[in-house]
């Protein structure tokens, strides 16, 4: 801070000098004003603080599946350090709360920015949390969050293995477009990538994916996390849905499969009889039932992650759900 506390100096006395004394008029005083102001601001700047850019105009969908198209289980990837999950949690909260100027700080901590997108398919605002990278790609593996800037966010559906689990992200999406106030959490590696099962962020609590849905837990939020499966894996269904560990989000689970069932998809009610890919080990539904708030896990068979009237369907039906938290 010194060496911008002597530049401060330097123009006061050069305003000064300028100025016979007694005769400090208001407009040396403005000027003054105005070259100190500068001077903070660049030294903002140089603290790492961005000031804020005018929103991107982008197709969310597009922007996100262009993400994720580079993932594959040879990229390097490892656990990022406890002090770098808890940054991105704290800015997640921090922009939540309305304090976007503290949240983009405190993401800068670990490598995070803060940018505000404008949709153009739907004209919604949304906040992109993501890390700095000099080509937009994956980075160090942390994954991306998605507020919505329009409404109070209530609600999260979570993409733990994109590119893994194909077109979940679009699902993702989809969701969070179709229901006003949501939170969309996105892995930022295929879940095959670095050793013993490092990047499987929906089995392991030293992510930024768990620290994140940590936080949002923690303030009561529920949220739908969506995962795919091969036809051959359960060939008798084309869908899922479970509660996870917990018991929470029953009533939910219950409309969600229903409505699911009108779309002409055969669904395997896990709190009704044994199904296969239940998610009772997934961390973030075990964190969710010790805090008692709803989770839906939801599972698709390829069939209808690549069918685009299925997947319109099931996007609708899980947006509705999403709506009855708002």
């Amino acid at each position: 801070m010194g060496g911008q506390g002597v530049v401060s100096l330097g123009y006061f006395y050069l305003i000064m000098s300028i100025f016979p004394a007694g005769k400090i008029t208001i407009t040396a005083t403005a000027l003054v004003v105005a070259l100190l102001a500068g001077t903070v601001a660049i030294v903002t700047s140089r603290q790492g603080e961005r000031p804020d850019r005018p929103d991107v105009r982008v197709e969310l969908e597009r922007r996100i599946t262009d993400f994720t198209a580079s993932f594959t289980e040879d990229d390097r990837y490892r656990p990022p350090e406890r002090e770098e999950r808890r940054a991105v949690a704290d800015g997640v909260g921090l922009l939540l709360d309305g304090r976007r100027k503290e949240a983009a700080r405190r993401l800068s901590d670990a490598g995070f920015g803060l940018l505000t997108l404008t949709d153009r398919p739907t004209g919604r605002r949304f906040a992109e949390i993501s890390e700095h990278t000099d080509d937009g790609g994956p980075g160090r593996g942390r994954g991306r969050v998605y507020v919505d800037l329009d409404n109070a966010p209530r609600w999260s559906v979570q993409v733990p293995h994109p590119a893994a689990d194909l077109d979940t992200e679009r699902l993702g999406v989809g969701v969070l477009r179709g229901a006003p106030g949501g939170v969309l959490v996105l892995a930022g590696a295929h879940r095959g990538a670095g050793r013993d099962g490092a990047a499987d962020v929906a089995h392991r609590r030293d992510t930024v994916f768990h620290a994140v849905c940590d936080e949002l837990l923690a303030r009561g939020m529920p949220g739908i996390q969506v995962h795919g499966f091969a036809n051959d894996s359960a060939p008798e269904y084309d869908a899922i849905v479970s509660t996870g560990r917990g018991e929470d989000g029953l009533r939910e689970a219950r409309e969600l499969a229903r409505a699911l069932d009108a779309d002409g998809l055969e669904v395997c009610r896990a709190w009704a009889r044994p199904c296969e890919l239940a998610g009772r080990t997934n961390q973030q539904g075990r964190r969710a039932a010790a805090e008692r708030v709803p989770f839906l896990h939801l599972e698709f068979n390829r069939k209808t992650r690549a069918d685009e009237e299925r997947v319109d369907r099931v996007v609708a039906a899980m947006a509705a759900t999403a709506s009855g938290w708002t």
